[in-house]
C-alpha cells in the first residue's frame, strides 16, 4: 500500500527524510505537500464539523497520523528553512549563511541519492528578494530540477500604502496583492489570480507525476493558501459550511486526492511516500481569514506552536 503520513506541523527535516530512505529496502518516491497556516483543528481527521476533508481524512485512517511534535518555527520563513535544512532556524547567523548550506538543502541531498526533484508553490526560503528570478537562493539553485510558484506569501506585496490587516482582508480581491507567478527564471505573470493558484498547482502536480513516473521522484508541493488572505476557485467557493476559509481547506483536500489519482493512474502509489504537512499553527488572529488550532492553544506567530 502506499506510504502515508499525516504531520501536523512536524519539523522535516532533510536528515529525517534521509535516514527514513535509508532505511528503506527500496528507495520509495516522495509526495511532500506543505500547506501554509492550516490550523490543527481544521481537518475532518482532527476534528473539525464543518470542513469536508476525506481524502486527507483517508491520508489519516490508512497511514500514519502523528499528533506529538513542533514546527521549526512560528512563522513562514523559519518554518521553511527549518524543513528544508534539518537545522533549527535560530542556529543561522542571518540570510546570508543559507547560501553556503544549499548542497545540503532536501532537495540536493534527494538529488545526490538519483531523485528528480520538483517544487510548486511557494518557496519563502530566504526572505523576499527584489530580484527573486536571479537569486543564490532560487529553488533551481538548491537541488530543485523544476520550479513553478510564488517567491513568497500570497500576501507580498502589499498594495502602496497599505498593510496586511482583518480590513484589508475583509475587502481585497483575488489580485490586490501583487504576487509574481515564475516557471523557472521566467515571470509568468503579476498579479497573479489568486483565487486558481491551488487549481494549477494541482494540475501541475498532476501532469509532473506522469512525466517522471518513471524515476525516483521528490515532489514538494508547497500550497500557497490557507495564508491569508484566502480564495478558492470558482467550483469551491460558497460549497463549504465552514464559510470561504472552509471553500479553501476543502479545495486543498480536492488536491490531495488528485495527487494520490495521479500516483495510482502512473501505477507508483505503492512505493511513493506522501506527506501532509503545515508550516505552524493558523492565523486565528484574522477570524474568517484564518483557521483554528482547537483542541490546542495558540496560533501563528506564538510560542504555543
Amino acid at each position: 500500500p502506499m506510504k502515508n503520513i499525516l504531520f501536523p506541523f512536524v519539523l522535516l527535516t532533510s536528515f529525517g527524510i534521509g535516514c527514513f530512505l535509508q532505511a528503506a529496502a527500496e528507495q520509495p518516491n516522495v509526495v511532500l505537500v506543505f500547506v501554509d497556516d492550516l490550523g490543527y483543528g481544521d481537518l475532518g481527521c482532527y476534528g473539525n464539523k464543518k470542513n469536508q476533508t476525506p481524502h486527507i481524512d483517508r491520508l489519516a485512517a490508512e497511514g500514519q497520523r502523528w499528533t506529538s511534535f513542533y514546527s521549526a518555527g512560528a512563522v513562514c520563513v523559519p518554518s521553511r528553512t527549518g524543513l528544508m535544512s534539518g537545522r533549527h532556524p535560530s542556529l543561522f547567523s542571518g540570510r546570508h549563511e543559507l547560501p553556503k548550506t544549499r548542497e545540503k538543502l532536501m532537495a540536493s541531498m534527494l538529488k545526490k541519492q538519483g531523485y528528480t526533484t520538483a517544487i510548486l508553490g511557494k518557496w519563502h526560503l530566504a526572505g523576499y528578494p527584489k530580484d527573486f528570478t536571479k537569486s543564490p537562493m532560487h529553488p533551481l539553485e538548491c537541488g530543485f530540477d523544476y520550479h513553478y510558484g510564488t517567491p513568497g506569501s500570497n500576501d507580498v506585496p502589499a498594495p502602496p500604502g497599505k498593510r496586511q490587516t482583518r480590513s484589508l482582508f475583509d475587502v481585497c480581491d483575488k489580485f490586490t496583492f501583487r504576487v509574481p507567478l515564475i516557471r523557472g527564471r521566467k515571470l509568468v505573470e503579476v498579479p497573479t489570480d489568486q483565487e486558481i493558484l491551488t487549481k494549477r498547482y494541482t494540475a501541475e502536480a498532476v501532469k509532473w507525476i506522469g512525466q517522471n513516473k518513471n524515476k525516483r521522484f521528490f515532489l514538494y508541493l508547497a500550497h500557497n493558501m490557507p495564508h491569508a488572505p484566502v480564495f478558492a476557485s470558482a467550483g469551491f467557493q460558497g460549497k463549504s459550511k465552514g464559510g470561504r476559509y472552509g471553500d479553501v481547506i476543502e479545495e486543498i483536500d480536492w488536491s490531495v486526492g488528485q495527487v494520490i489519482k495521479a500516483l495510482k493512474k502512473a501505477d507508483v502509489d505503492d512505493k511513493t511516500l506522501v506527506v501532509f504537512t503545515s508550516d505552524n499553527g493558523p492565523w486565528s488572529m484574522f477570524g474568517p481569514h484564518g483557521g483554528t488550532a482547537t483542541p490546542l492553544r495558540g496560533e501563528k506567530g506564538t510560542s504555543w506552536e
